[in-house]
């Protein structure tokens, strides 16, 4: 992995996270200066298991050095395809023939790797991937995934910890997803694109990385509308061709920095990012006392006094993000006021407010709720990264808490952040890696 570094009066960053590091963070405030966000880590890794679909070589620009986007390299890889990842230009060459397999010391790191099944079973007529892992938030079942896929013909068998999938010709038809699951969405468009006539996908996921790999899918030559709605139809073709394309910014890493200014208060631009791929978070950030304006080739963030406590509930896009909770919840965390957090979309994804507590936060949470009482100031304490984004709440929680934070298992964040310290650190925050071997 590619390391960028930076170095401040603080400190050196380096966004290469061993196993066992830790970040170390103190108490900032004022941030300022301007940050850039990188490409969408959800969706350059189903834009890189869209290249099984056609032989030849791709181009992808604006593609993180993240853990994530090296795991799934190093899973084309084994399948036979070759892959160099310079800055952030990412080259694939996908061979005529390759293996497909997806063995479990690579899937096992990851969710995401699940969405290969589709393009596979698309191109080869078959495919043998394991049950995937990933983030550790609660039970995530791949259910609709497969009865999507048997819908377009496909047949599937289980056993010793792996799916199994054949098929002649996938075959279109009217697909009614049960609940808009963005990597069943994702697997059964890619399926799709190669199937024999026009699929239709019911209940489809609306986010934002769903209509960037649709565009990705389209400009290979696939023939797909209503990306962006609930209802996506899917015109088979014959064949797709390799093609260069950008990812769209992180509307995820985002959230990060215009959360970090709440917790440090400051005036920030975050580069790259857009408004529109955000619009339910700005209203509740605006509703706390975030000012948030589009500036040229970016948002601007100002927070100049405590924020005000809001309640607010998880949903699928447009709704709030699960994966912008953890911020919200810091942010809550020591904002004036009581705020009530649902979560309708993973209940386990509270798990990372015992970390919080540890810091002296006020946090009831019991199934999907959660009471934050809003406390005047936090306190450092060493605390543990569960997940991608709870780490990296947990650093932020760090910059609003008296002493020093130690935010351990932080190699979770490398996985969906390129130099969460080095930008962080650029913008004014006492924070820095270091290894802390018995933590």
């Amino acid at each position: 992995m590619t390391s960028n570094s930076s170095s401040s009066e603080f400190g050196t960053t380096s966004s290469h996270y061993e196993e066992g590091a830790v970040i170390r963070v103190q108490q900032s405030t004022g941030l300022s200066g301007t940050v850039k966000v990188s490409g969408a880590k959800n969706s350059v890794l189903k834009i890189m298991a869209a290249s099984l679909l056609a032989p030849g070589q791709y181009v992808l620009n604006n593609v993180p050095h993240i853990a994530d986007v090296k795991w799934m390299a190093n899973l084309l890889e084994t399948m036979g395809a070759s892959i160099s990842h310079k800055k952030d230009v990412m080259q694939i060459e996908i061979p005529e023939e390759m293996t497909p397999v997806a063995p479990y010391e690579l899937v096992e790191r990851m969710r995401a790797s699940i969405v290969v099944l589709g393009p596979l079973l698309a191109r080869f007529g078959k495919a043998k991937v394991s049950v995937p892992g990933g983030d550790d938030f609660g039970h995530r079942p791949i259910d609709m995934h497969l009865k999507g896929l048997e819908e377009l013909g496909a047949s599937f068998t289980s056993s010793h910890g792996y799916i199994e999938g054949e098929v002649g010709k996938l075959v279109g038809g009217k697909v009614l997803l049960n609940f808009p699951s963005v990597g069943a969405t994702e697997n059964l468009l890619m399926a799709a694109s190669l199937a024999e006539g026009r699929t239709v996908l019911e209940n489809a996921a609306r986010e934002p990385e769903i209509v960037d790999l649709v565009n990705f899918l389209n400009s290979m030559g696939a023939q797909i509308t209503g990306e962006g709605t609930s209802t996506i139809q899917i015109e088979g073709v014959d064949h797709l061709l390799p093609v260069e394309y950008t990812v769209i910014p992180d509307r995820i890493e985002a959230a990060t920095y215009m959360a970090a200014l709440g917790m440090t208060g400051g005036h920030i631009v975050i580069e790259e990012a857009r408004l529109e791929h955000m619009e339910m978070l700005v209203e509740k950030l605006n509703e706390m006392g975030v000012e948030i304006d589009q500036v040229d080739g970016g948002i601007s963030v100002r927070v100049s006094k405590r924020l005000r406590s809001v309640d607010l509930a998880t949903l699928p896009y447009p709704g709030v993000a699960t994966d912008y909770k953890p911020f919200l919840v810091a942010l809550l965390s020591i904002s004036d006021g009581v705020g009530i957090v649902t979560e309708n979309i993973f209940a386990g994804r509270f798990r990372y407010v015992d970390e919080l507590i540890r810091m002296g936060a006020d946090i009831r949470a019991e199934g999907h709720h959660a009471v934050v009482r809003g406390v005047e100031r936090l306190s450092g304490a060493p605390v543990r990264a569960p997940d991608i984004r709870a780490g990296a709440a947990l650093v932020l929680a760090g910059l609003a808490a008296e002493g020093e934070t130690l935010v351990g298992s932080a190699s979770h964040i490398e996985r969906g952040y390129q130099n969460l310290v080095g930008n962080l650190n650029s913008l004014g925050a006492k924070i820095e890696l270091v290894n802390h071997q018995n933590f």
